[in-house]
């Protein structure tokens, strides 16, 4: 857009530090344009820039320093998660271009991030999915090691306990009989440090290695919360002494030098390990990563997929010159693929609404039951409060200023007294959910209070006379005010009287708004609630496991291009010991046709080499077609170099190329000596739209000429001939 002259301004926004640090880093390898970080010291002037780099949480506090007009495109980084309530302002206010960018949208009914961004519901206006990505070679595929524990499967119950196990508890001071966590309290309540031991020698034992095949490579582990971390840094330490304090360190925001230790983990090669509770989930590019261990389950699939996305980028000469990195691992402790393999749905998300907006839809509701009861006194001074409420808008929020027009209304006193059906609307759906705009910081008391106050006037114009269900909760509060502080003994008589059982036999809306009214600069005084008593928690044991009760399977991951990368090497490196000296192997490799026995025959010697590898499970993953196992096998071995090489000679020496059909032919032929089968279709994909950007279609314009290179070379590598 830049080139085009489309943007003379762009805002990059992000919702983390580490996230601008990493954006200014990209857009300076890729632009050189002046940029502006929004929040840091600058070598350039604030209204100088093109580039614009910020954080939500910072912008939000200064945007209006720009004009509404200043960008021409805003894009939103982790779109999914950082654009909603608050800082959805600046995507009102800025009139530019917008684009979000996720991997994850987040699609319900209540939250949509491509209807944010004018895009139909589940319909974004571009999509890259991961099995595409994975296959065209941009992100590398994984494997997934499913490990659990009795103990993770079904809890800590001492009826299931061995004796050694109730010796090390009664050695430890602990009464086996009071253990009973099922397998949710265990995530919930309960760290057995053998259980994490396992964790962490799981990885060292069974993780990817480093090119000298000594160290694990860098590697996430998502832990519970902080102490779990800290848990599983001093377990470590305690395990492997020889690396303690350097190979491993928990990453968290309570921890010293937290930014300092995510440029650790991403530049030297000497912090490995690195324990994350929340700061190493999303967003964070660390492409040596080759290792995830999840120590805890995750039940948002939106988060799992951002949490496995931190595995998946490509690193060039990992492991050595030449050795890039082909996949990564997953050790999956708290079955997280089994679970999301259900299919579950993401929930609704039960959004906590305002105190503001609650007494405000409150006071509508009170106002109408006031009306249908013919208390025209009590409606006339809700309708007062109603508009008061109103009153207290910023006129200068944005959310405000959109419903301009609505709030006016809500204003207007003749009209809210008129109170009619369409005005009721307009206040509980257009102003209500503005009451969030209005700055009531340290008034949380005063308007849970109100709150209280209007459910008690509802039961008194409801049902007078009858005892008010809410006289409890109203008597229980304000016998927590400290009767010897001067404010609250000025309160004395309204408190004797609230107390007295003559006010609540005849309790009214006024005199219930006259308390609320007399009280409410009191009622934060309050000593706090009583909370109950916490039930006994047992955090740290130490049970030592049963290796007997492991449980170890690798898991499909139920992405095909994944499943069949990973399926595809464990044949091919039984098949490459035979290319020259099976004849099936030779003639597939040649584009011989080969019969049904061959092919069994095949099969039954790699069996015998490797009774995991059946030639037949390769079609699983072509369900839909009809492609021949041949012609599967040619794609996994490729061509042999001699005869595709030979036939590449006879066709150019059929035909008169120019420079642009030879160059397209090489680029052809090596394409089938790597990967052996092509289908028509890909003739006109990348990689064969970098020498014409029509792919074969522009390279040969001809019908005739198109037509005897597809029927030729898709025969050669099809084996159609």
């Amino acid at each position: 857009m830049i080139e085009a002259r489309w943007a003379k301004r762009i805002l990059f926004l992000c919702d983390r530090k580490e996230l601008r640090r990493q954006a200014k880093n990209a857009f300076n390898d890729y632009l050189n344009e002046p940029l502006y970080v929004v929040g840091q010291p600058n070598d350039i002037g604030k209204l100088d820039a093109r580039i614009y780099i910020g954080i939500y949480q910072g912008l939000i506090n200064d945007y209006e320093a720009f004009d509404v007009g200043f960008f021409d495109l805003v894009i939103a980084d982790e779109s999914h998660r950082s654009i909603y309530n608050l800082y959805g302002d600046l995507f009102k206010y800025f009139d530019a271009l917008q684009i979000g960018l996720t991997a994850t949208p987040v699609e319900m009914v209540s939250r949509s991030t491509c209807q944010l961004f004018g895009c139909d519901y589940k319909l974004p206006t571009a999509n890259y999915p991961l099995e595409q990505a994975i296959a065209d070679g941009n992100l590398v595929p994984f494997r997934v090691v499913a490990h659990t524990t009795k103990f993770l499967r079904e809890g800590i119950k001492a009826k299931h306990l061995t004796d050694e196990q109730i010796a090390a508890l009664e050695d430890q001071g602990i009464d086996p009989n009071t253990l009973d966590f099922d397998a949710k309290e265990i995530d919930d309540a309960v760290f057995n440090k053998d259980t994490n031991r396992v964790i962490l020698r799981n990885l060292m034992e069974s993780g990817i290695r480093d090119g000298e095949g000594q160290l694990p490579g860098k590697t996430i582990v998502f832990a519970r919360n902080i102490d779990h971390a800290r848990l599983l840094a001093s377990l470590f330490d305690e395990m492997y002494p020889q690396f303690a304090g350097k190979l491993c360190r928990v990453i968290h925001s309570q921890e010293p030098r937290a930014e300092d230790l995510i440029d650790q983990f991403k530049s030297n090669n000497e912090l490995r390990i690195a324990i994350s509770v929340d700061m190493l989930d999303t967003g964070i590019d660390v492409p040596e990563v080759v290792n995830l261990v999840f120590a805890k389950p995750v039940r948002s699939k939106v988060k799992f997929w951002q949490m496995i996305g931190r595995g998946t980028r490509l690193c060039k000469n990992l492991f050595g010159p030449g050795l890039d990195k082909t996949e990564f691992l997953i050790f999956d402790h708290w079955g997280n693929f089994a679970f999301h393999d259900l299919n579950v749905e993401e929930a609704e998300p039960s959004i906590t609404k305002p105190l503001t907006q609650r007494r405000y839809e409150a006071r509508i509701d009170l106002a109408t039951q006031s009306l249908a009861r013919s208390d025209i006194p009590a409606f006339d001074s809700i309708a007062i409060l109603l508009q008061k409420d109103a009153a207290a808008l910023p006129d200068g929020a944005i959310a405000v200023r959109e419903h301009w027009q609505a709030v006016q209304l809500a204003r207007d006193a003749k009209i809210v007294h008129q109170f009619a059906p369409a005005t009721r609307q307009i206040l509980f759906e257009s102003v209500a959910p503005l009451m969030n705009a209005i700055d009531v910081r340290g008034q949380g008391d005063a308007l849970r209070w109100d709150l209280l106050l209007v459910k008690a006037q509802a039961a008194a114009i409801n049902a007078p006379g009858v005892n008010n269900p809410h006289r409890a909760d109203v008597l229980a509060w304000i016998d927590r005010l400290p009767p010897h502080l001067n404010p609250v003994r000025a309160k004395a008589d309204q408190l004797k009287a609230l107390r007295s059982d003559i006010f609540w036999e005849t309790a009214t809306f006024a005199a219930l708004e006259a308390a609320r009214e007399a009280l409410r600069d009191v009622i934060h005084l309050a000593e706090p609630a009583s909370p109950p008593p916490p039930p006994p928690l047992v955090t740290r044991l130490d049970i030592r496991e049963d290796t007997a009760e492991f449980e170890i399977t690798i898991r499909p991951t139920r992405i095909k291009s994944v499943d069949y990368g990973i399926y595809r090497k464990a044949v091919q490196s039984v098949l490459e010991p035979l290319f020259e000296t099976d004849p099936v192997l030779k003639k597939i490799r040649r584009g011989e046709p080969v019969t049904d026995d061959e092919l069994n025959r095949l099969n039954s010697l790699l069996h015998t080499l490797n009774p995991d590898v059946k030639l037949a499970t390769l079609r699983e993953f072509f369900p839909d077609t009809a492609v021949p196992l041949a012609s599967i096998l040619r794609s996994i071995v490729g061509h042999d170099h001699e005869a595709v090489e030979a036939r590449f000679t006879e066709f150019a020496q059929a035909h008169p190329l120019n420079s642009l059909q030879l160059r397209f032919l090489a680029l052809l032929k090596e394409h089938i000596r790597q990967y052996g089968a092509l289908t028509p279709e890909k003739l006109f994909e990348p990689p064969f739209t970098t020498i014409h950007a029509e792919g074969l279609g522009g390279i040969f314009p001809n019908d005739q000429q198109l037509n005897e290179v597809v029927c030729d070379w898709c025969a050669v590598s099809a084996n159609r001939s």
